[in-house]
């Protein structure tokens, strides 16, 4: 596997539900070689309670299973979160579970025996996947990666401070204006913000953005 995507899917965290203890054992192996956390679960009630407590990247679940099948666990996830990855693996071939995962927008379907071929051209499609969630557009052909935290354009890559960050993210969640009090509080966890420092830290920011993307609504604060 390509050492650029193995590098990548160390920044991420990866479910298993398996209620074979042999093949979660071997599987685990690998996957934690891979991942920065793995999380096991025998069962798919137990998968859920560590989905909703450990919130991973990445699901990856067998179909046939105690308490909440594959699907199940699926459906559950899906009500909980439409943007979940999840990975489905079986031996089943029949056309219903098929057109039932079909409908779970699942990542991938995999028929076993599970191969390292299988995972890891699954693990790739779950990083081009993950790699466009992350990604949000400020304008045409400029990007901010909110997983390396930097703006990119084209080739180019912009390293953002932790503030500068924190700052871009805040005005992505948000359709108005984030207020000098909202910067103060959320920048600079409620201390003291002179003048000096914002003009500062948006006059280096501007420099990292295309013109025009930063404007500052005169006696309020900022927005995109």
């Amino acid at each position: 596997m390509d050492e650029k995507i193995l590098k990548k899917l160390e920044n991420y965290s990866v479910l298993y539900a398996e209620d074979d203890a042999g093949v979660r054992k071997n599987v685990f192996e690998l996957l934690s070689l891979l991942f920065k956390e793995v999380y096991l679960a025998s069962d798919g009630q137990e998968a859920y309670e560590q989905f909703i407590a450990n919130k991973p990247d990445l699901v990856i679940t067998d179909i046939k299973m105690p308490r909440l099948s594959g699907i199940e666990l699926a459906k559950q996830i899906r009500a909980h979160d439409d943007e979940a990855h999840i990975i489905i693996i079986t031996a089943y071939t029949e056309v219903d579970f098929m057109l039932e995962a079909i409908e779970l927008s699942l990542l991938r379907y995999i028929v076993k025996p599970i191969t390292e071929p299988k995972l890891f051209e699954a693990f790739e499609k779950f990083l081009q996947s993950k790699e466009k969630t992350n990604l949000k557009e400020l304008a045409p052909n400029w990007y901010y990666d909110n997983l390396q935290k930097a703006i990119t354009h084209e080739s180019n890559v912009f390293e953002l401070t932790k503030k500068e960050a924190k700052f871009i993210e805040i005005l992505l969640s948000k359709d108005s204006i984030v207020t000098y009090e909202e910067i103060e509080e959320k920048l600079w966890d409620g201390e003291y913000m002179s003048l000096n420092a914002l003009r500062l830290m948006i006059k280096n920011l501007r420099k990292k953005l295309p013109d025009g993307t930063l404007k500052n609504i005169q006696g309020i604060g900022y927005k995109l």
